[in-house]
């Protein structure tokens, strides 16, 4: 398994997309070709568990996988399209504007 876990870190962190599993696995066969579907699902699983990568899954759309920095995304409900979102942490200010006085 680890053998492809590199390429595929490297595509998922490089390609400036968020890539299917199948996205992924039809780029990478072009320098791989004995890899197979099961064993990039196999290592996407385990660059997620590491923290690696991350899982973006929005319903009714295949996952796809982005860098674990951490940004939004801008989701499309129609397409399912993403795009980054660089917004700034809002976490403190909703604190401040949701405690009681």
């Amino acid at each position: 398994m680890a053998r492809y876990q590199q390429s595929i870190e490297e595509l998922v962190l490089n390609n400036g997309r968020h890539l299917t599993a199948e996205q992924i696995y039809l780029r990478l066969k072009e320098s791989h070709p004995s890899l197979v579907l099961a064993t990039v699902y196999n290592n996407l699983n385990e660059l997620t568990r590491q923290g690696k990568i991350r899982r973006i899954s929005l319903e009714g759309f295949p996952d796809r996988y982005d860098a674990p920095t951490r940004h939004d995304h801008l989701v499309c409900t129609v397409c399912g399209g993403l795009t980054d979102l660089p917004l700034p942490d809002l976490t403190d200010w909703i604190e401040q504007q949701t405690k009681s006085p």
